[in-house]
């Protein structure tokens, strides 16, 4: 047998570099195919490197798969800082510090009895702020059990016991504090911090995050938002506009008001998610 000759190189015909591409190489794996601009790929997904296909932070850091979860900033502002507010006002009135004196002259400025002061100061009163949280109460599981929701009367109950915790707060620490009164009132003491304001930020806060959910229109959930900031903030001024109490004696309550309504937002929020999660599905099997 005849064997085939092949052609015999140089060592002058070796060159170092990539291997050329003949023509009967897929077109495919060419430099541009599918618009990817890689030699290759095939098309435009991102390189199967461990850092390749990484979006970086905002910082430029490449960041990490799968993202690393943190508590959010709003969490802290809602529960840490109302907390370290309240425990630097009320170490304030226990000690008569600094802050003390401010408030005293700031109650003098904003004192002045009136009408519209002593309507607005009403509506921190027990017998008209809990009845109006009852309503929305009885209205929140009516809506429940109607629509089927399991533990239809867990909402309801847990804004009971939140309105019934305020006075388990608040008059200890009226007797640990022993803050007198303005001027305005008899002589007395137990005004820190104040009863009025807790009731009312508990009562109608309460009842807006039980209603928010059930009110499918943005604009209707904007106005409850907006009337209850208003309820509160007429409370707040009407009391200190009357002389019912210091202005600190306000903003602590309106501190532990914010403790305890995020409490109760975390806590209705982790009830939903674990019964979304828990109900079993209706279907069994195929149809």
């Amino acid at each position: 047998m005849r064997d085939t000759p092949r052609p015999e190189g140089t060592p002058g015909d070796i060159r170092p570099g990539p291997p050329q591409l003949r023509p009967g190489r897929a077109l495919a794996h060419t430099t541009g195919a599918s618009g990817s601009g890689s030699p290759h790929r095939s098309d435009s997904r991102p390189p199967q490197t461990p850092r390749g296909a990484r979006p970086p932070d905002p910082d430029g850091r490449l960041g990490t798969t799968p993202p690393v979860p943190g508590r959010p900033t709003s969490l802290l502002l809602l529960l840490g800082l109302p907390a370290l507010l309240f425990a630097l006002i009320t170490w304030q009135v226990v000690t008569d510090g600094p802050l003390v004196g401010l408030d005293e002259t700031a109650s003098r400025a904003l004192v002045r009895p009136g009408p519209l002061s002593e309507l607005l100061a009403d509506l921190g009163n027990v017998q008209v702020a809990v009845p109006v949280l009852a309503v929305a109460l009885a209205y929140v599981i009516w809506r429940h059990r109607r629509i089927g929701t399991d533990q239809w009367w867990l909402p309801g109950v847990s804004a009971a016991l939140l309105m019934a915790l305020v006075p388990v707060l608040v008059i200890p620490l009226k007797v640990l504090t022993d803050r007198p009164g303005t001027p305005a009132v008899p002589p007395a003491t137990g005004y820190y911090p104040s009863g009025h304001t807790a009731t009312a930020a508990i009562a109608y806060g309460a009842a807006t995050l039980l209603l928010l959910p059930l009110l499918r229109s943005a604009g209707a959930r904007r106005v409850l938002l907006v009337l209850c900031a208003g309820l509160n903030l007429g409370v707040g001024f009407g009391l200190t506009r009357r002389g019912y109490h210091w202005p600190l004696d306000v903003l602590a309550s309106w501190c532990l008001g914010t403790i305890l309504l995020t409490a109760l937002w975390l806590f209705l929020s982790r009830s939903s998610r674990r019964t979304s999660a828990g109900t079993p599905s209706r279907r069994t099997g195929p149809s």
